[in-house]
């Protein structure tokens, strides 16, 4: 399984920037968790390819690009683009964004092959399949609907907090797993802003210590992202100091691969 965390902007030189401001996850060139920089990041041939997203909660960095995406591909597309995601988030997603006012209704358009976008929903704790995928979405803790993910190819199973705050099922569901290959975990602001973090249903280097003490699986990857551009150079020096084995901070535009 090869994962990348997209890149939010380039530099000059046309090299990912190390800052994270948008979320956007893609496996196997053809799935994405959430879509933040979709639209922005994605190269010519993952363009062609990625025509399942799998969307963990509606807040603007998770879905940034996401119009435009569909925008952009609108006369090419020979499948539409499958929008995976709760109920709940659907209808966020249909209220706020896709609505005729910020957006158009993709999901009731078509072109000459036929619909470009459709919705898909899923319950959490029940297994479900995105391509070559299964993957089961367990709630986790934040300010809005939002889910975790546990995802496997039949070989590999990593898992997704998504945005959260110290959370229980996620840690269930991801013991229950045979063996986990990467863990991609949350880490935004630094110890000095823990009520911050607390308020808006995040994590700090500290409470992300905390949280994998509920992991039961050993010597897995442990990829910590959505750190806030502007703390992360502290964020970075806090989770070293935390001296856990295998944790680093997920690089944007690197493939990874189990």
């Amino acid at each position: 399984m090869q994962i990348q965390l997209l890149p939010s902007s380039f530099d000059a030189g046309g090299s990912a920037n190390a800052a994270q401001r948008l979320t956007c996850f893609v496996i196997d060139d053809r799935v994405t968790v959430d879509a933040g920089s979709i639209g922005i990041a994605l190269t010519d041939s993952q363009r062609r390819t990625v025509r399942d997203v799998i969307v963990t909660h509606p807040h603007m960095d998770h879905i940034a690009s996401l119009p435009i995406y569909v925008d952009d591909l609108f006369g090419e597309l020979e499948q539409p683009v499958r929008i995976h995601a709760t109920a709940k988030v659907i209808e966020l997603l249909k209220l706020d964004v896709f609505n005729d006012t910020v957006y158009p209704k993709f999901d009731e358009l078509k072109n000459e092959h036929g619909s470009v976008m459709e919705y898909l929903p899923f319950e959490p704790g029940k297994e479900f399949r995105v391509a070559h995928l299964n993957v089961t979405a367990i709630t986790v803790n934040h300010i809005v609907p939002t889910v975790g993910l546990v995802i496997s190819d039949g070989k590999t199973t990593v898992a997704f907090s998504s945005d959260t705050a110290e959370t229980e099922e996620f840690w269930k569901v991801v013991n229950r797993a045979q063996q986990l290959h990467a863990l991609f975990i949350e880490a935004s602001f630094p110890d000095s802003m823990q009520k911050l973090a607390h308020a808006s249903k995040h994590l700090t280097p500290s409470m992300l210590r905390s949280e994998l003490t509920k992991l039961n699986h050993n010597g897995m990857d442990i990829l910590a992202v959505h750190l806030k551009p502007a703390f992360r150079e502290k964020v970075a020096q806090e989770l070293s100091q935390l001296q856990i084995d295998n944790l680093s901070v997920m690089e944007t535009g690197r493939i990874y691969e189990w």
